[in-house]
């Protein structure tokens, strides 16, 4: 299911949120004039490939620094495709200006690198052998999602359903919306733990680790502690996420 929007106006200008994305889209711009030899030589320098901590004689062998942990921060830059880019970036778009707000531009880009870097943590706890460079802002992201699900839980979340290749779209609660997400990344990454043909070239780890990092961090980076406020009447009826109040296009 991908979002399309919500229903929670913002009262500032999400700066932090608006600066990662162009941050990622300039770097992925560079990279798009590398060679695919380059590119890959980039990935496994710059991505977390968690064999090269586990295995010295082989990331000494393959030409990786073992000592150099750079790839935790770095990798949540780095994106495989047009798709991998923007899928994360809109996500990060629709969710993220609202988050940054409770904690302000500085503290919400530090929440958001933590959430990444520790997203990287999980990925390599479960993973420890892989060879394979893993990059993306997805952990990331993930963690702007589960600070989401705890301050805005009755907000509404519009999303494209596919029913046999039609486009529907579905109004959810964002609780009921970012657990079925959540659900999803965790069984499957269960499965993937099963065998490597589940995993299908997702980091599933990285999501779950980093949308914990989100639920449980979150307070350290609020500007006040309060609890997350009420929904308005508006907010919780089904026509609310159209009105022309609340509309936002992306």
């Amino acid at each position: 299911m991908l979002p399309i929007a919500d229903n929670v106006p913002s009262r500032t200008p999400p700066i932090a949120t608006q600066t990662i994305i162009a941050l990622n889209v300039v770097i992925f711009g560079l990279l798009l004039g590398l060679s695919p030899e380059e590119l890959e030589r980039v990935f496994y320098l710059f991505g977390i490939v968690p064999a090269r901590y586990t295995h010295p004689d082989w990331a000494q062998w393959f030409g990786l620094p073992m000592d150099d942990l750079w790839p935790f921060f770095s990798s949540m830059f780095l994106h495989a495709g047009w798709l991998h880019l923007f899928s994360n970036m809109w996500v990060l778009w629709i969710f993220g200006d609202n988050v940054e707000e409770r904690m302000g531009p500085v503290r919400f880009s530090i929440f958001y690198i933590t959430c990444g870097v520790l997203a990287g943590v999980a990925h390599f706890l479960t993973n420890p052998h892989s060879t394979v460079p893993t990059v993306g802002a997805s952990g990331a992201v993930a963690g702007v999602l589960g600070a989401y699900f705890v301050l805005f839980p009755m907000a509404r979340v519009v999303a494209i359903l596919p029913v046999f290749m039609w486009p529907l779209f579905v109004e959810f609660p964002a609780v009921v919306y970012l657990a079925v997400w959540f659900a999803t990344q965790f069984l499957t990454g269960a499965l993937a733990l099963i065998g490597p043909q589940y995993a299908g070239g997702v980091a599933w780890w990285a999501h779950v680790g980093g949308f914990l990092a989100g639920m449980l961090l979150y307070r350290i980076f609020m500007i006040r502690h309060e609890p997350p406020r009420s929904a308005a009447p508006d907010e919780t009826a089904v026509e609310s996420a159209w009105s022309s109040r609340h509309r936002r296009y992306y």
